[in-house]
């Protein structure tokens, strides 16, 4: 069974080819425009060991909002189709990461049901060419279209770099921890019997 997808998507503002594989090992080529935005995407492929590709242009000369919202559905997307039915998934994943002083621990359920809790408090400013208020609106977006719940909060630190990176790692190691198979199990770990 593979688990790979392709999203396309096209709009007035942005136009993104991205691909998936979740049983890769970490390996990407990513351009995004945002340099930063293609270090934290890299990070998160290769501590979730994800194949991530990502061809993006957007409207960078009004603000990089629209293409890293954007960035955000269309990983979502391609992240719920990869997964496919979630027969003997593990569902739940949990990492906590170290960034020299920053602590951030991300917390994943395969729920069906898209919720975000982000917590942060990040020191106001810039982080490379990117506002830290963009990296909410792009996890909110990966979790409306993945359908998943995601818990990210930071424990402490005071670098932004170092935080958000931390989040990324974070939510790259447990998104590999719930989307892993379980052993000996071959349905949906659920009494619902759905996901």
């Amino acid at each position: 069974m593979t688990r790979k997808a392709e999203v396309k998507r096209k709009t007035g503002e942005t136009d993104i080819s991205l691909w998936l594989d979740l049983d890769g090992k970490g390996e990407t080529k990513l351009d995004t425009g945002l340099p930063f935005l293609n270090h934290m995407l890299e990070l998160w492929a290769k501590h979730g060991f994800f194949d991530l590709g990502i061809k993006a242009k957007g409207d960078l000369d009004v603000e990089p909002h629209h293409l890293v919202e954007d960035i955000g559905i269309c990983l979502g997307q391609a992240f719920k189709l990869a997964l496919g039915t979630k027969t003997a998934l593990a569902r739940y994943g949990f990492s906590s990461i170290p960034m020299d002083e920053a602590l951030v621990s991300a917390t994943v359920d395969l729920s069906g049901r898209p919720y975000l809790h982000y917590q942060f408090d990040l020191p106001a400013g810039r982080v490379g060419t990117m506002d830290a208020e963009l990296f909410p609106e792009f996890w909110q977006a990966f979790v409306n279209e993945s359908s998943i719940t995601l818990h990210l909060m930071m424990i402490h630190g005071r670098n932004k770099h170092h935080i958000i990176e931390a989040s990324f790692k974070a939510a790259g190691r447990a998104l590999n921890e719930a989307s892993s198979f379980l052993d000996g199990f071959d349905g949906i770990l659920s009494t619902k019997g759905s996901l």
